[in-house]
């Protein structure tokens, strides 16, 4: 009997089990006629595997508007109230701005486009602030203009125009990890988003990342809404998905009455710095 040893003799030879006990214990006895008590050694613990979740599933999870609790959309009805009372509407050259990157963002144009274009997007503020693109600009002038640009051109129609068989934000996480050999050093999530905001400036809020310790998606849903959504980490759900489904949610509880999206991205980053609503009795 393996791993069994008489406590007088320390020999293992020529051991017998006299009865099993309850709880799968038993007695054993030496050749020397000394008997003891003998526990099983347990089974080792098998590490639970985490549930994999389907993408419907995961849609499902999704926390929805219905899940704000009323008092706090009364809350926020009120804010957004005093916020459209005195704010402007946003500088009109965003427009014409984001219209002529509408036209460079094309098929044709990205094909056509100088690669300095590209950069430049990269490295402007207007409409939407992507912030610090120290890596992207490093990269790009590693490679010079005509290797980076080509780079650049690939991950936005790898984005825009992508295999049909693969959704919008599984080709969002591809590019943001990096799991396609010609993303683009450095253009990442902010200016992944800020490309989608152009491109469909009714849908996207200006709002360019997911979660930051500033203020991301999650922060603003958590801080307005009282929403908690899901950790980028977390079983099975891509920042790709988290992003775009982020989005359509804070979308949808924003509601209508803004000039844009930015100006409805604006009283997003506002409001969470407002003081939270007194709780219901």
């Amino acid at each position: 009997m393996a791993l069994v040893m008489c406590p007088l003799c320390s020999d293992d030879e020529d051991i017998e089990v006299v009865r099993i006990l309850e709880g799968g214990g038993r007695v054993v006895r030496h050749r020397c006629g000394y008997e003891w008590e003998h526990a099983v050694p347990a089974a080792p613990k098998r590490e639970r595997t985490p549930r994999s979740f389907s993408f419907d599933e995961l849609a499902a999870r999704f926390p929805k508007a219905e899940d704000v609790e009323p008092g706090r959309l009364e809350h926020v009805a009120g804010l957004k109230k005093r916020y459209l009372a005195v704010r402007p509407d946003f500088d009109p050259r965003v427009a014409a701005y984001w219209a002529e990157y509408q036209e460079i963002f094309s098929p044709d144009g990205l094909r056509a486009c100088d690669p300095r274009r590209l950069k430049d997007f990269a490295n402007s503020e207007v409409g939407a602030r992507p912030g610090n693109q120290a890596t992207f600009n490093s990269a790009w002038n590693s490679m010079g203009d005509t290797a980076a640009g080509e780079a650049t051109r690939e991950t936005i129609a790898y984005l825009l125009y992508g295999p049909d068989d693969i959704p919008l934000g599984d080709r969002l996480h591809h590019l943001l990890a990096g799991s396609v050999p010609f993303a683009m050093t450095g253009f990442k999530e902010a200016l992944l988003t800020r490309v989608l905001c152009v491109v469909e400036p009714e849908r996207y809020l200006t709002i360019l990342k997911y979660t930051t310790e500033a203020g991301g998606k999650r922060e603003i849903a958590r801080k307005v809404y009282g929403l908690e959504l899901p950790a980028p980490e977390s079983v099975n759900w891509t920042l790709g998905r988290l992003i775009l489904w982020s989005n359509d949610l804070l979308r949808s509880l924003v509601g209508e009455g803004f000039a844009n999206q930015q100006h409805a991205a604006a009283f997003l980053w506002w409001a969470k710095d407002q003081p939270a609503a007194a709780p219901s009795r």
